[in-house]
């Protein structure tokens, strides 16, 4: 049997996943209970355009308060 490819179709037949019999993300659960998101108005992100210096600033903003935990990581 000759098997008609689409032009249109760029998934070709060898890879015709059977979704049927795919499992839940195993890790997702546990992952969104370690990272926490936050919005940020964008006044803000323009001054901290990365992860990093949002979460720098914010351990300097706890260690000048002295609300910083002794277990609280140093970058």
């Amino acid at each position: 049997m000759q098997i008609e490819l689409d032009e249109n179709d760029d998934l070709l037949p060898e890879y015709d996943l059977d979704y049927s019999k795919s499992k839940s993300n195993y890790f997702a659960k546990r992952y969104t209970q370690m990272v926490r998101q936050v919005g940020l108005a964008p006044d803000v992100a323009d001054e901290f355009p990365t992860e990093e210096s949002v979460n720098d600033a914010l351990r300097e903003y706890l260690r000048l308060t002295g609300k910083a935990s002794p277990d609280s990581r140093a970058g």
